[in-house]
């Protein structure tokens, strides 16, 4: 992807506002289904702000974007309008472009939920992978601002007749307080995992340093060293030993495969 440059706007990027709102609205007649309208002016305001995020080629022509709006006094935020040049689909660079606006977000954002609503089974995936999940509108933020947003789309009407509860579109949300948490809950899993797998190490050890030690192969060296552990056990020819061998193995394998279990 080292033909283009995705990166937050800048005051340079301002002369591509036109540019980027022609093709959101020609992206949504296609689709016939609409994303929100917005101006040029806002367009530039967001890059203004440091809340957009451009791809350009390697001559400096637009390629994508997206930018950031916040609602219900910052408790959420939204990565919207996200649109690619037609010359530029299915390259991989929206993927890349919601991945850098979705970082841009959480440095901005760290404690807001991140939410979106689309119609696009790519934005879906996309949005999955970074860690949404679909959620009933309910969830999403009950600001006025956001949803009068929506005002312009070709199936508005949908929206109000359901109250707002649901439409064309899919809603998703990011939570981090959710992911937190399954982050720590993951941790702590690999932990305990691990944990019962170094017991399982110790009791194997311990099993076979006794009979080292009763075939006199650990005397020399406390059984502790490589040389040790090298050392091959002597044919055990009385019955007694050769049963307890068959115990202790019996032990180790049923707890070997209890130590798989869990770890797969």
């Amino acid at each position: 992807m080292n033909q283009y440059t995705i990166q937050t706007a800048k005051y340079e990027h301002l002369a591509l506002a036109e540019e980027i709102c022609r093709h959101m609205e020609e992206s949504a007649k296609a689709r016939g289904t609409g994303i929100a309208k917005r101006s040029p002016d806002y367009i530039k305001k967001k890059m203004l702000e440091g809340k957009a995020v451009v791809a350009t080629d390697k001559q400096g022509n637009f390629v994508g974007f997206c930018y950031i709006e916040s609602w219900g006094h910052g408790k959420f935020v939204a990565n919207s309008g996200l649109i690619v040049h037609p010359d530029h689909r299915k390259s991989g660079i929206a993927k890349d472009i919601k991945k850098e606006i979705f970082k841009l977000t959480r440095s901005k954002y760290p404690e807001s939920k991140i939410f979106g609503i689309t119609t696009s089974l790519a934005v879906m995936k996309i949005n999955s992978a970074l860690g949404y999940e679909p959620v009933p509108f309910s969830e999403l933020t009950d600001d006025d601002e956001f949803w009068k947003g929506c005002s312009s789309c070709v199936n508005y009407d949908v929206l109000t007749r359901t109250n707002r509860k649901m439409c064309i579109c899919t809603g998703m949300l990011y939570d981090p307080a959710e992911a937190e948490k399954k982050e720590r809950e993951s941790k702590w899993n690999f932990n305990v995992k691990t944990k019962v797998y170094e017991r399982w190490l110790r009791l194997k050890e311990s099993v076979l340093s006794k009979f080292r030690n009763k075939n006199g192969n650990g005397n020399n060296n406390g059984g502790n060293t490589e040389e040790s552990k090298l050392v091959p056990m002597p044919e055990i020819k009385k019955p007694v030993e050769r049963e307890k061998i068959l115990v202790y193995s019996a032990i180790i394998a049923a707890i070997a495969a209890l130590i798989k279990s869990i770890f797969e």
